[in-house]
């Protein structure tokens, strides 16, 4: 028997670690609890050291993921596609920044823990979002974990501009760091 269709969640708690009726308006405030989230995930053993939130226009949260590939059972669970396809099923739409004609209806930001790897900058160009913030380097996961991020074009910063997204990097990277240096000091699984 062929399976029809795909369920996948995040621990259950994550809805007690997120505020949704804050406005986060700082880039440090969305990044720093992108960490936590991350933080909490290597805790709780729910999986990776992986967090992304997504905020809306207003600077509130729409949808928030951890990294859960293997408590899911697929490599494509990562904290940013969780986060990207639980905001986009929530607006109900394919590109987060545009509306149902087509048209940009407002500035979405990912605020993540860490840099997307190859298969979250590719979902990122086609995500909708207008601003990427970013903790902790790809070369900062591949230093203190076992992760192999993947390869990303030379320019992938130039990549994402040309195609309208912002990039700012090294938001609370210290932070970050300290996440990935506890889960790979504790032997963590390659989630």
């Amino acid at each position: 028997m062929l399976y029809a269709q795909v369920h996948l969640t995040l621990p259950v708690w994550v809805h007690d670690a997120v505020d949704a009726s804050r406005a986060y308006v700082a880039d440090e405030d969305k990044v720093a609890l992108a960490i936590e989230l991350s933080r909490r995930n290597i805790e709780a053993q729910t999986g990776g050291p992986f967090g992304a939130v997504v905020f809306g226009p207003d600077d509130r949260i729409v949808a928030a993921g951890v990294n859960v590939v293997l408590p899911q059972s697929t490599s494509l669970a990562h904290a940013e596609n969780m986060a990207y396809m639980l905001a986009q099923q929530r607006l109900q739409r394919a590109r987060l920044n545009e509306n149902a004609d087509g048209v940009r209806d407002g500035r979405y930001t990912l605020a993540t823990s860490a840099q997307p790897c190859c298969q979250c900058y590719g979902a990122t160009v086609w995500a909708g979002i207008d601003r990427l913030l970013i903790g902790a380097r790809a070369e900062d996961v591949m230093e203190l974990t076992e992760f192999d991020e993947g390869p990303l074009p030379a320019d992938w910063i130039g990549e994402l501009n040309v195609r309208g997204i912002e990039v700012v990097r090294d938001v609370h990277r210290d932070a970050a760091r300290a996440v990935l240096r506890a889960y790979g000091e504790v032997g963590g699984r390659r989630y």
